[in-house]
């Protein structure tokens, strides 16, 4: 809808216009429409591949599996006992790298102890020379309704 005011004389054409200039409009709307054109094939184009399903799967606690529990205080127990010293820690590793088949060492690290605890056991597994290592943690109760 328009309206066209022209002045007292009649003569006057520079009066004031209401109508809406969508020129602007439509630029930015074919701007966008090029833009979206343009992106969505390369978006779309990715390489077919067979992702893995989710599986959680609950640990198997075998006799031969090795708990190592680090607890809020920093000291380490290995299957219940603790551990006096670092090189007690390696020289218990060592002992077990060598065994045929390796066992497993599940580390149980209290959720309050600190990473520096956690991290140097990790270390003194790994220079010890076991190559199965996990973590115990529990299960988030929100995924398992």
């Amino acid at each position: 809808m328009s309206m066209s005011v022209s002045g007292e004389g009649g003569g006057d054409d520079r009066g004031a216009m209401s109508e809406i200039n969508t020129t602007p409009l439509v630029d930015v709307m074919l701007v966008l429409l090029i833009i979206f054109l343009i992106t969505i094939p390369v978006i779309t184009q990715t390489i077919k591949v067979d992702l893995p399903k989710v599986r959680n799967t609950a640990t198997k606690t075998k006799p031969e599996n090795i708990t190592v529990a680090i607890d809020v205080d920093g000291n380490v127990y290995w299957n219940r006992s603790l551990v006096p010293s670092d090189q007690a820690m390696l020289d218990l590793v060592k002992a077990v790298a060598v065994q045929d088949p390796q066992p497993e060492i599940h580390i149980r690290g209290d959720s309050r102890a600190r990473f520096a605890a956690v991290g140097r056991t990790i270390y003194l597994i790994q220079r010890g020379g076991v190559v199965k290592v996990g973590f115990i943690t529990e299960p988030d109760s929100g995924y398992f309704r």
